[in-house]
């Protein structure tokens, strides 16, 4: 398998990722010092909340980054190592493409939408459904469930605008999503979810078989790749 990706692009996220929580540190000792010392100054008590409010936020932020750039293996790693084994007719592409995860190869055109959450994943009433986090990871921990699908769904009608755009009207193939939960702490129990959904362990298996069950055109997919770049973005 082939990896094309964007060093520049994952270098600048993990940038921001650190910069924006030691911002958020700042911040949160800023508004534990203005509560201390507001005791005997209540006109301080408005900067504190204020600072707990930027702190915060600065810290919802640090965590998306630092859970997708800021640690090694990243998700663009973990995907990489889900899929490691495949032959060279498949291209994974990572930040390179109108869309952060792509892979195109005998399966077809899979648009790859990671979620990096922890527990139990399930899939009831038409919602995502996350078990097993405390409350101290819920707070602080981890960013929200939120709803997969719609954020699957988008990114797959991203990519296919681009290949409109790109390719002419009959040449365009079937692009296909997977939700796929990178967390060694997720356990994915997802049924007759709208779209396909797994931990990135399983990964592997699963496009394996979809090139069996449902081989793709390779002359199309071929033509795909032709538009999409063959090497690092340096």
């Amino acid at each position: 398998m082939r990896i094309v990706s964007n060093p520049k692009k994952i270098n600048l996220y993990y940038k921001i990722g650190l910069y924006t929580s030691l911002g958020s540190l700042a911040f949160l000792v800023g508004a534990v010092i203005l509560t201390l010392t507001g005791v005997n100054r209540p006109d301080l008590t408005l900067y504190s909340f204020i600072a707990m409010v930027i702190g915060r936020v600065l810290s919802q932020v640090g965590v998306y980054f630092a859970n997708r750039w800021g640690k090694s293996p990243r998700i663009d790693e973990r995907i990489a190592q889900g899929l490691k084994g495949l032959d060279d007719r498949y291209t994974l592409y990572h930040y390179v493409t109108p869309v952060p995860h792509l892979l195109a190869g005998p399966a077809g055109v899979w648009v790859i939408t990671p979620q990096y959450q922890s527990g139990t994943i399930t899939y009831e009433k038409n919602r995502y459904r996350q078990q097993g986090v405390g409350f101290f990871g819920r707070v602080v921990g981890q960013e929200g469930l939120g709803r997969p699908e719609l954020e699957a769904s988008g990114q797959k009608e991203d990519f296919e605008k681009f290949l409109r755009k790109s390719l002419p009207e009959n040449n365009q193939p079937i692009v296909r999503s997977v939700i796929l939960f990178t967390n060694p702490k997720a356990n994915v129990q997802v049924q007759e979810a709208p779209t396909p959904t797994l931990h990135v362990e399983k990964l592997k298996d699963f496009i394996r078989r979809k090139a069996k069950e449902e081989p793709a055109n390779m002359e199309m997919v071929r033509q795909v790749q032709a538009t999409l770049p063959a090497e690092d973005i340096a």
